[in-house]
């Protein structure tokens, strides 16, 4: 009997407490997409090319045309081996001045001389000389709309040819 009744309180008081549901532990997604529209491959996410020889590349972002959003601004970029979530305060940024958008678009150019400069992280070598070799770190962008949401990229990739 004491157990019976023990259980029946066990039981009572689970059912009475209130859930919170279920809490995912992957990233909320964005009400407007953001895409690398440059994107030349996707190592799993997107991924462009920087071509050793012109020492340039860019990232090209986008939001979808029929989203009925613009694009106002970069607000902030980051390039880190790690997660996105801690990377936009006020160290540490790749970009931490306003890159303006045009239209639906915009786009970070820079080096692989200041990709070194910023982050510190050399070029990875060209040895043997036939090898594409990805940067060490991605590019994360903090992008503001013409409505004020914002929202954080997906990671991008740097694949660096001869």
């Amino acid at each position: 009997m004491k157990r019976s009744m023990i259980y029946f309180l066990i039981v009572a008081s689970l059912a009475s407490c209130k859930k919170s549901g279920f809490v995912p532990l992957s990233d909320p997604r964005a009400t407007v997409e953001v895409n690398v529209s440059n994107a030349t491959d996707y190592r799993p996410g997107p991924t462009v090319t920087a071509s050793r020889a012109a020492n340039n590349f860019s990232i090209t972002l986008e939001v979808p045309a029929e989203s009925g959003r613009t694009i106002k601004e970069i607000t902030k970029a980051a390039a880190t081996s790690g997660s996105s979530t801690p990377l936009f305060g006020n160290t540490g940024l790749y970009v931490s001045t306003p890159i303006p958008g045009s239209g639906n678009k915009v786009t970070l150019n820079t080096s692989l001389t200041e990709y070194t400069a910023k982050t510190g992280s050399a070029v990875p070598d060209n040895n043997p000389p036939m090898n594409a070799i990805e940067l060490t770190r991605q590019f994360y962008f903090l992008v503001t709309l013409d409505n004020g949401q914002t929202i954080i990229s997906q990671q991008v990739r740097v694949l660096v040819v001869p």
